[in-house]
C-alpha cells in the first residue's frame, strides 16, 4: 500500500514538472542585420517593420548613408529564424537584396524593445 501512494505521488511530481517546464518563458535570440542592394526608395523599412510586427518580433530598422538598411531584431528563435530568411530573399517587392549580413547573435532573458520600429 504505502509503496503505491509512493508512486501516485512520484507520478503527481512528474506531472508537476512538466506542466512547470512548459510555462517556462520561450528562449529568446536578439541579433543585428545589414541588407545590401537596392532597398532604400522601394518601402523597405515599412515591409520589414510589418513583417517583424507579423512575426512578433521587436527592434528596429534604418537607412545608412551608404545605401543599405540596418537594424535590430529580437523575438522568439523560430520567428527570428523566419524573418532572416525573409530579409534574404523577399523584401520589399520592389527592391532586390544582393547579400544580408547577420551578426551579434546572442540568447536574451527578456526583450530590450517595446516593438519593431523605423528610425529615421
Amino acid at each position: 500500500m504505502k509503496f503505491h501512494y509512493f508512486v501516485v505521488s512520484l507520478a503527481y511530481l512528474v506531472l508537476i514538472a512538466v506542466q512547470f517546464s512548459s510555462m517556462a518563458s520561450p528562449k529568446l535570440l536578439s541579433l543585428e542585420f545589414e541588407v545590401f542592394g537596392r532597398v532604400q526608395g522601394v518601402f523597405f523599412r515599412k515591409y520589414t517593420q510589418k513583417q517583424g510586427k507579423e512575426l512578433g518580433l521587436r527592434g528596429w530598422c534604418m537607412n545608412t548613408p551608404k545605401g543599405t538598411v540596418l537594424g535590430q531584431l529580437e523575438g522568439e528563435v523560430q520567428q527570428v529564424e523566419k524573418m532572416k530568411l525573409w530579409l534574404q530573399k523577399t523584401g520589399s517587392p520592389k527592391s532586390r537584396i544582393d547579400k544580408v549580413e547577420f551578426k551579434s547573435e546572442k540568447s536574451i532573458p527578456d526583450y530590450t524593445f517595446i516593438d519593431f520600429s523605423v528610425r529615421r
